[in-house]
């Protein structure tokens, strides 16, 4: 029996795509453009078939990085950015390319995790962005536990206090949140150390 390292996605991956709306995407380019240089590389953690992000942030001229443990949606982020960097792996044990970045996001990855994995994820990401880099991700500010509609695995929010103190612990400063327009929270932090 093989491990299943998508925790479920592989197996909801094409209704998973096709239920995808552009939420969020908006916000993402607002981000960018506000806060990284043109053309920079970004990490993308959780990067699904890239679309509608990975897409939003080619498509003003950025270099995208997709990591993803999704055999299936690796695939598609293959097919639709043939020229990007992509790796097909578990996000808490991934070695993001053995390389540094000046932004990386993470878009409806973070809650899926189990609360170390979470811990884990946002250490690691820490030691891939140069000083100054940015990091945005999605979670919800309460503390709350769901069932995922899709997988039917639990999801978990470990909420804003604990976020920013993970996030401290990692050399992370937490900056501010943010709302895209379907009331996703998003955290934005940046690299201190």
């Amino acid at each position: 029996m093989t491990t299943d390292h998508s925790a479920g996605w592989d197996a909801v991956a094409e209704r998973f795509m096709a239920i995808r709306s552009t939420v969020g995407a908006e916000l993402m380019r607002s981000w960018a453009k506000s806060n990284l240089p043109a053309s920079a590389a970004i990490l993308d953690i959780g990067c699904g078939s890239g679309v509608p992000i990975a897409r939003a942030l080619v498509e003003d001229g950025y270099s995208v990085w997709g990591i993803d443990a999704s055999p299936s949606l690796i695939a598609a982020y293959r097919r639709h950015f043939p020229d990007m960097p992509a790796a097909c792996e578990p996000a808490q044990r991934s070695a993001f390319f053995d390389r540094t970045f000046v932004g990386a996001i993470s878009i409806g990855l973070v809650f899926l995790l189990a609360p170390t994995d979470q811990q884990q994820l946002l250490g690691n990401v820490s030691t891939v962005l140069e000083p100054g880099g940015r990091f945005l991700f999605s979670a919800p500010r309460e503390i709350c536990e769901w069932k995922d509609t899709l997988t039917g695995r639990t999801s978990t929010s470990l909420g804003a206090d604990a976020y920013a103190g993970h996030l401290a612990a990692a050399g992370l400063d937490l900056m501010r949140c943010h709302s895209d327009e379907g009331g996703n929270n998003y955290y934005e932090a940046v690299k201190t150390i």
